[in-house]
């Protein structure tokens, strides 16, 4: 059996990111899954409902709604202090987890060579 390892690591960060992008600006649904699906972080918006819906009951971000000339009333997310707070944690750790991760599966040229032996 085959794992998909992007899609577990995709799993693993995907939160954060929505985090991250809120963080730049309030952002509607279609916005953020547009973002998201062109950076391959979600198949599609169905995906990203249920992520937002975590994320408000975790109170990482809230909602307002705004009247659109352009259709419907949209509802904006925005990160709330606990999800800057959140974020902020997240990229510390991020940034330490990254180099080991490199560090502990890096292949090295004599490996290579001792197991094509």
């Amino acid at each position: 059996m085959t794992v998909d390892v992007a899609t577990q690591l995709r799993k693993g960060v995907v939160e954060s990111c929505i985090l991250g992008l809120l963080e730049r600006e309030p952002m509607y649904g279609w916005q953020l899954s547009e973002t998201l699906v062109g950076q391959g972080m979600i198949a599609s918006i169905g995906s990203l409902y249920p992520i937002l819906s975590r994320l408000k009951a975790q109170q990482l971000v809230s909602s307002y709604e705004v009247s659109s000339d352009a259709g419907p009333t949209r509802k904006y997310y925005r990160l709330t202090p606990a999800g800057e707070r959140h974020l902020d944690n997240f990229r510390q750790q991020w940034a330490s987890f990254v180099p080991a991760v490199a560090t502990l599966t890096a292949t090295t040229q004599s490996a290579k060579d001792a197991s094509h032996d």
